[in-house]
């Protein structure tokens, strides 16, 4: 994916989804420790706000190193992509972080009932939204793809830690979760060293550990889909929790007038059409949230919130293509709107 040329931007509007509480930042004189790092084809930023010995960071940054060596899909040599060039034949013995992931990934495509699908690779690698060589599939192309689209196709074997894929030219994309998981294990290390409140920003995959240093909570900005990252609709108010959003405007191409981004339909082949412009989770794991974001997507606005009711310690902030927002009964305290062409419609 070609991403350098995005990066400048994202480090000019580092820190993009909490820009909305720098003044406050500013005025209690808290300088945070902040370095950044492009990895899982995004911009890593990371921001401590305690005393800490820099030497943290390498650390930090060499966990998220491993984990895109072992579950990207641009690194020739990745656990992932053994599993797909050994597609319908053999087992493959993974490291643990990988085999959670996947594990975890095939649950939550169990759980959104195939909306959100790990075994979408063929599709993802079809369309190449996000690259220089994005295209709309023929019919044929896709109808080939749709036969190898099944979470169920994969097989695990927890014991050896090896996994297959039943069906040959099956091929997993790990891009929906595998930052969900850096995330959360980027705080776990920090905790280990006693820092207690800090920012992670992955390309818009916030976690925001503990409170501010004033013990105040963190004010996260929920991106608007209308405009360039950085631009908020509201600001949620959180503390111990991360802010992971999925929407249209984060990767798409326009062919002969038409629009198309990359949150594909496993049972179509085609980008999700539902009108939702984007759809934000709050939860208090990363994991979770960039697990279920897509999926949440994919059913839509009223199924997605109708099921977001039923998942403790999830919520979601649904934004539609008329600018109309609904938000989960348990975070609407916390949600605070902010640009008054959004209408709050529950």
């Amino acid at each position: 994916m070609k991403v350098k040329k995005f990066i400048i931007f994202f480090i000019l509007i580092s820190f993009l989804l909490v820009s909305c509480n720098q003044d406050e930042i500013s005025n209690q004189k808290i300088e945070p420790q902040s370095e950044n790092a492009l990895y899982l084809g995004t911009v890593v930023d990371i921001s401590i706000y305690d005393e800490v010995d820099k030497d943290i960071f390498k650390t930090l940054f060499k966990e998220i190193e491993d984990i895109e060596n072992k579950m990207s899909l641009n690194i020739k040599t990745s656990e992932v992509n053994k599993i797909n060039e050994n597609s319908g034949n053999d087992f493959v013995k993974v490291s643990e972080d990988t085999f959670n992931v996947i594990k975890k990934g095939k649950e939550y495509s169990s759980l959104t009932k195939g909306h959100f699908d790990i075994s979408i690779g063929p599709f993802v690698e079809l369309w190449q939204i996000g690259t220089e060589n994005a295209k709309v599939p023929n019919k044929e192309e896709i109808k080939n793809a749709l036969a190898l689209i099944n979470y169920e196709n994969i097989e695990l074997n927890e014991e050896e830690m090896k996994v297959k894929l039943k069906k040959q030219n099956m091929k997993l994309d790990l891009g929906g979760i595998a930052k969900g998981y850096a995330a959360d294990k980027l705080a776990k290390t920090l905790k280990e060293n006693d820092i207690n409140h800090a920012i992670i920003n992955l390309g818009g995959n916030v976690l925001a550990l503990g409170s501010k240093p004033d013990g105040s909570p963190w004010k996260i900005g929920v991106q608007n889909p209308f405009e360039p990252r950085g631009k908020h609709v509201a600001i949620a108010s959180v503390e111990n929790k991360t802010v992971v959003s999925s929407g249209v405007y984060e990767r798409n191409f326009t062919e002969n007038g038409k629009l198309y981004h990359h949150i594909l339909n496993p049972f179509t082949g085609f980008p999700v059409d539902n009108n939702l412009e984007s759809v934000t989770i709050i939860a208090d794991s990363s994991f979770d949230a960039d697990g279920l974001s897509t999926g949440i997507f994919a059913l839509g606005l009223i199924d997605g919130l109708e099921f977001v009711e039923t998942l403790d310690g999830i919520d979601a902030v649904f934004i539609t293509d008329k600018k109309e927002v609904y938000i989960s009964s348990d975070i609407k305290k916390n949600i605070e709107m902010t640009n008054n062409e959004f209408k709050l419609a529950n």
